[in-house]
């Protein structure tokens, strides 16, 4: 197993211990967790190619899945603003 692919288990490991900690934890383990896993997808998608980093891509939204709801809201509401203006 790659480097790579190392980090996103302990990624993973780190976003369930986070998942374990209080509610007022959970964002700001959140903002870690985006921060740290963007450049890890880089990674892995240089290394291993696009259907690996897709299905990584799927773990780590499936994990996050809030933030990455608020982030699509987030971004219809900025381009339907850009559309209709």
């Amino acid at each position: 197993m790659s480097a790579a692919l190392i980090l996103l288990c302990i990624w993973v490991v780190a976003a369930t211990c986070i998942g374990m900690l209080p509610m007022r934890y959970h964002w700001r383990g959140a903002i870690g967790l985006m921060a740290t896993g963007a450049p890890l997808l880089v990674w892995i998608f240089w290394t291993h190619g696009v259907w690996i980093g897709l299905a990584c891509i799927v773990a780590m939204v499936s994990i996050l899945r809030w933030p990455a709801l608020f982030l699509i809201r987030r971004l219809g509401r900025l381009l339907g603003a850009k559309r209709s203006g």
